[in-house]
């Protein structure tokens, strides 16, 4: 019986142990693709060339990358949100209809109308809060996605909300 249960309480280690080095594996993937996008959107902004086309995006590239910079040091940190999806057809509160980019909140904690800049994995970017819905209360959001498979894989997850000003 001793034997037995020693080797149940290795068995349970080593699989901690390989749980934990997938994750860091993984992690370390997702850091690689976001520092190649950095290197990728840098370049452009780098490189000289005499040719006047060339000139022009250059010009249109440090303009975007400009006017992003200057989005996220205007946004006002509100903090961290529980985050789920939801995948329901129809109107928001707003009037308009659902689409991506639009998020549910409580309308005491986010305006309607607001602009947000979401930190959510895959899922960062900028948002607009467009509903509200029954059980958001507080500091809850609700991110649509368009189909009901996409919100499960979703889940519950914390996340960063910025205001954008």
């Amino acid at each position: 019986m001793r034997n037995l249960v020693r080797g149940g309480s290795l068995l349970v280690i080593f699989s901690l142990c390989v749980i934990f080095i997938v994750a860091q594996t993984r992690s370390a993937k997702v850091l690689s693709i976001a520092n190649d996008s950095q290197v990728t959107t840098e370049q452009p902004i780098n490189q000289e060339n005499t040719n006047t086309n060339t000139k022009q995006e250059l010009d249109k590239a440090k303009l975007v990358k400009t006017t992003a910079m200057v989005r996220a040091s205007k946004a006002t940190s509100r903090g961290s949100f529980t985050a789920t999806a939801y995948c329901l057809k129809g109107r928001t509160a707003t009037g308009g209809s659902v689409r991506r980019g639009i998020i549910a909140a409580d309308p005491r904690i986010l305006r309607l109308g607001s602009t947000v800049l979401l930190g959510a994995g895959s899922y960062t970017g900028q948002y607009k809060v467009t509903d509200t819905g029954g059980g958001i209360k507080g500091k809850r959001i609700d991110v649509w996605v368009p189909n009901c498979s996409e919100a499960r894989r979703f889940g519950r997850r914390t996340v960063q909300v910025s205001l954008v000003e």
